[in-house]
């Protein structure tokens, strides 16, 4: 719950300057306008508008700049592997991969917190030098998981590159690579797990096929065993753990 908390201050802050402008140039949330008659006119400044944007958008840059990516798509081809296509049902899925995205993330949450967020609530730091020291520790994250030839790519389709260095990457450059990025290595370890799963079933469909049991479906009779083998060998603890550990760097 903590850093739950604190990964909501650290995307509250990136709405501070927003915020800072209302208060600053002292334009009110909310104007009243008088017309003709007596009538009054009441309207909402820019700075409310931008922040009711940015709150509608803030669950699609939650997940695409963070680990949940990954996590929920090699969680999806799991379940798929074992033959379950809805078992655990989605609702799990996508709640078992927040909270391994927090647990992913929370090192990279601390750290914008008490580099960025304290210091701005404290009164130490303005909006926009605490906005680049929130935003700095996951900058650095994404430029660690994602591949350099997804920032090449990026780079010539948006005319920008080549780079002098990481520092030098945009934002809007850097998040597309980093989501392509995360694909590929979402795909690459879902293989990997469909790999035994695929030999018990080649496995069971080779015997049925010799006993001569053509109208049973392999899968059903398959599925007993995948499950058998996978919380024998611990499955769902190996797997997170294992998703966990792919974020190290």
């Amino acid at each position: 719950m903590k850093h739950l908390l604190r990964a909501l201050a650290v995307l509250v802050l990136a709405m501070a300057p927003a915020l800072a402008g209302a208060e600053t140039g002292g334009l009110p949330v909310l104007s009243v306008q008088a017309g003709a008659a007596g009538a009054q006119t009441y309207s909402l400044t820019v700075q409310v508008l931008v922040l009711m944007t940015l709150l509608s958008v803030l669950p699609a840059i939650l997940l695409s700049m963070t680990a949940f990516t990954r996590i929920v798509i090699v969680l999806s081809l799991v379940r798929q592997a074992l033959g379950t296509p809805t078992t655990p049902p989605n609702q799990i899925i996508v709640g078992l991969s927040l909270f391994m995205t927090l647990f992913v993330m929370s090192p990279v949450l601390t750290q914008s917190w008490n580099e960025g967020v304290k210091p701005y609530m404290d009164g130490q730091l303005a909006a926009e030098p605490a906005l680049e020291k929130t935003v700095a520790p996951l900058r650095s994250f994404m430029l660690k998981q994602t591949r350099e030839s997804d920032l090449t790519s990026f780079g010539r389709i948006s005319g920008q590159g080549p780079f002098a260095g990481p520092e030098a990457v945009p934002m809007t450059v850097l998040v597309p690579a980093f989501i392509t990025s995360e694909l590929k290595t979402a795909f690459q370890i879902g293989f990997m797990v469909f790999i035994p799963f695929l030999i018990i079933d080649l496995v069971v469909a080779s015997v049925l096929m010799s006993m001569g049991m053509m109208m049973l479906s392999p899968m059903l009779v398959s599925l007993p065993f995948k499950l058998m083998l996978f919380v024998l060998v611990d499955g769902w603890t190996l797997l997170l753990g294992t998703l966990a550990q792919s974020f190290a760097t």
